[in-house]
């Protein structure tokens, strides 16, 4: 592995999947929504303006993608949720999180595809969520917020279907629920956030650990790198989670 672009790489866990593939000597690209760090780490190169929610957001990436060789490990972290209720349901929100989330990623390997610069042995990642699985979602954590579960669904068939038609190419694709990560205030100080929750960090430790092993025998698959443990319906309807493997394919 040589060459890594991860997509929404500002903040959170993309920033430190960036940081961290650097640290190991990889090339690295990484992009911003809008501008790039005003003190951009060592080693990273980094492509501004690009928004997943946009159809051109792939054709930007090529146009300014300097190496003569393929992608090997193409990472997509951007995403977006808003909170809705029934009560108060919002439209042009849910239509942001469709678009960034599952829609804008289609469009995105359809133009780093065209552009041969996803080739055989290239790996495809997609940061979604346990919270699109259907089978997971639990009558007891509520109804509700439906463009952040449905958007994260709707990824999980886009990955499935990716992986089918990238498999006669050589191309590997795979969903996953990197687990739930503490909130970053203002002050730089990370917040609990939900049960289990991790820092960026050791979310993307956990993720490029397991993406050393991901081949096309998982191609297709929803995994959880770091197993079940922040997964507040796990135990309810996969069982006692020190039974549970890690890392755990999920259910769809």
């Amino acid at each position: 592995m040589r060459n890594v672009l991860i997509v929404g790489a500002t903040r959170g866990l993309g920033h430190s999947l960036a940081a961290q593939y650097a640290k190991k000597g990889m090339t690295v690209y990484a992009t911003a929504r809008y501008s790039i760090p005003q003190t951009p780490a060592h080693g990273i190169h980094w492509i501004a303006n690009v928004d997943v929610a946009h159809e051109g957001a792939g054709r930007r990436i090529t146009a300014q993608w300097q190496e003569e060789t393929k992608i090997d490990v193409l990472i997509i972290c951007a995403g977006y949720f808003a909170m809705e209720t029934l009560e108060e349901p919002h439209w042009d929100k849910e239509v942001t999180m469709y678009k960034t989330c599952a829609i804008g990623p289609v469009f995105l390997v359809h133009h780093l595809l065209h552009a041969g610069l996803l080739k055989r042995n290239s790996r495809v990642i997609l940061v979604g969520s346990e919270s699109g699985s259907v089978t997971l979602r639990h009558e007891s954590q509520g109804g509700g917020n439906y463009g952040g579960h449905g958007s994260k669904a709707a990824l999980n068939m886009v990955g499935k279907l990716l992986s089918i038609d990238l498999k006669p190419k050589g191309i590997a694709v795979a969903i996953v629920h990197t687990g739930y990560l503490r909130k970053e205030n203002k002050e730089g100080y990370f917040e609990p956030g939900s049960k289990g929750a991790v820092k960026p960090g050791e979310a993307a430790t956990g993720l490029v650990e397991w993406i050393e092993s991901f081949d096309m025998s998982k191609t297709g698959e929803l995994w959880a790198p770091r197993g079940a443990g922040d997964i507040n319906s796990a135990e309810v309807v996969l069982g006692p989670l020190d039974t549970l493997p890690v890392p755990l394919q999920l259910p769809w």
